[in-house]
């Protein structure tokens, strides 16, 4: 996944993701997103952010949608999102197109 994170924001994107907060890392365990990392890469003068993450359960729909539905992920959202640019054309993280996988 990929998007552009707002360069007056980005000290705070970093504390919020900073591995002693909490955050809603467990809602990700909980629906069972495993290894989420966030790649940080200034290109041509702008800073994007690339996400990663293995999924392990068998619903990948159904999961995201109680994901969506859980309160403090939806407060957490409304923080982070505003710091954030999507690609044109997106919302939010936009889908990259995976080319190489060696497992």
């Amino acid at each position: 996944m990929v998007i552009q994170v707002r360069p007056d924001k980005l000290e705070e994107y970093k504390r919020l993701h900073a591995d002693s907060n909490p955050g809603v890392r467990d809602l990700l365990v909980k629906y069972h997103l495993r290894n989420f990392s966030i790649f940080l890469q200034q290109i041509e003068g702008k800073l994007y952010e690339f996400g990663y993450y293995e999924y392990t359960g068998k619903d990948f729909d159904g999961d995201m949608a109680k994901l969506d539905a859980e309160p403090r992920n939806t407060e957490w959202l409304k923080v982070c999102d505003p710091m954030q640019i999507p690609l044109p054309g997106a919302k939010s993280w936009t889908k990259m197109e995976p080319v190489y996988f060696n497992p």
